[in-house]
């Protein structure tokens, strides 16, 4: 069977897998998590000791604006050189891999790896890509991103991207034949992060795939589903927004040297992501909660209410926003809100009033570690409502691109693991 992905975001990869080394110490979590939790990276470090880690060839979040990251950028591009020349990885060539993650809660997460075409995908909040951001990106946290892949030889992916297939047509598919195809690896992930078994697809497999991606991502299906006036978005980014934009902005960059009729051989024109399923059962969306530090919680909260007309303290219709500080817990409720979302109506505040006040924000996954966080003396906690998963597309349709960090699909030791790479220079 041929399989023809020709016209779709998503398609084969060569798929570059780690060989000769342990895996779990290999594999580590998205570098964006535990921000404010350097005890976890410590014991990631302990854990890995000098073995063959990605946890060498990326820079956790935290490290971006640490003193050193110029020295710590040359050392990663260093260790992902060293890595190839070492043959420390499997080539899978033009194909793809699909994933079993069975998470710590027991629930199995189904997805497929390959790769997607940036010039069909745009972080702009008002785009009509096909493939778009479901949150607001931060212009300033894409050039230290940039930094980082600029020079790499090697991408290694955590950005997951969701469809739209209501009838999960092709995850059952695939997890229906997959003792049909070859496995490649099969392992307990670190810290509590579950278990993950990965399969590559023959050439049966990927013909198969093209024509159920064709069925699930036609903008008519699309249209019909949303109304007629929206535009064929077909893929929206799940998670790794930030990282996706940056390869979609090392891309622009090599465009402005390449002649256009070379940019379809640009390596850096695709990035390597997961593909899932918006209605996967096992795919539960999680708040990401906001903590204040070093402000004054009774200040903040203060000006949230005189931001807003008819805001006030305590529970109420319209938009109700829950913190916890040193002095305890309340919410403030905002009547009439002009955001679809809370997220919306916190965040708006939330950028105005950290550009004239000191203090700094975080993003936190778990209720329980932002409201241990927000009782700590001068921290102030949010703690925000879950997106339903179902309000996911035809928000995004409709009101553009949710503000950042609206939710998590999951908790943070859920989060995708860095795994397979793929080379981009």
């Amino acid at each position: 069977m041929y399989a023809d992905f020709s016209g779709l975001a998503f398609s084969p990869a060569d798929i570059l897998l780690p060989q000769n080394c342990d895996l779990t110490k290999w594999s580590v979590v998205a570098c964006d998590q535990y921000t404010s939790q350097p005890e976890y990276w410590q014991r990631v470090e302990e854990t890995v000791g000098s073995a063959p880690s990605t946890l060498r060839l990326i820079l956790p979040e935290s490290c971006l604006d640490g003193p050193n990251v110029d020295t710590d950028i040359v050392d990663v591009n260093n260790t992902m050189a060293r890595y190839l020349l070492e043959d420390r990885f499997r080539l899978l060539h033009d194909t793809m891999v699909y994933v079993e993650r069975r998470l710590s809660s027991g629930r199995v997460r189904r997805g497929l790896v390959g790769k997607v075409d940036l010039e069909l995908y745009n972080y702009e909040a008002d785009d009509q890509a096909q493939v778009r951001a479901t949150e607001g990106t931060v212009l300033s946290r894409i050039p230290p991103r940039v930094a980082v892949r600029k020079n790499a030889p090697l991408e290694l992916p955590h950005a997951m991207l969701l469809m739209d297939d209501p009838e999960d047509m092709l995850m059952n598919y695939l997890s229906g034949c997959h003792w049909e195809m070859e496995q490649v690896y099969d392992f307990d992930l670190m810290e509590n992060g579950g278990h993950i078994t990965g399969w590559k697809l023959g050439e049966d497999e990927l013909a198969t795939v093209a024509g159920l991606l064709r069925q699930i991502t036609d903008p008519q299906v699309f249209r019909h589903r949303y109304g007629s006036r929206c535009g064929a978005m077909t893929l929206a980014v799940g998670d790794g927004n930030h990282s996706l934009a940056t390869a979609k902005e090392c891309y622009e960059r090599q465009k402005r040297l390449t002649p256009p009729g070379q940019w379809a051989a640009l390596p850096a024109r695709y990035a390597l992501v997961e593909l899932t399923n918006l209605h996967d059962e096992s795919l539960i969306f999680e708040p990401v909660h906001r903590v204040l530090f070093d402000v004054d919680p009774a200040q903040v909260l203060g000006a949230l209410v005189a931001a807003y007309p008819g805001a006030y303290y305590g529970e109420g219709e319209g938009h109700c926003l829950r913190y916890v500080h040193a002095g305890g817990t309340g919410s403030v409720t905002i009547p009439h809100p002009t955001a679809h979302l809370e997220v919306g109506t916190l965040q708006t505040f939330l950028d105005e009033y950290l550009q004239e006040h000191p203090g700094r924000i975080d993003y936190i996954h778990g209720d329980d570690v932002a409201a241990e966080l927000g009782r700590q003396k001068g921290n102030l906690a949010f703690l925000l409502p879950a997106l339903r998963k179902e309000e996911l597309f035809p928000t995004v349709v409709q009101d553009g691109a949710l503000p950042r960090k609206t939710f998590s699909m999951g908790d943070a030791n859920d989060k995708r693991f860095y795994l397979e790479a793929r080379r981009i220079r």
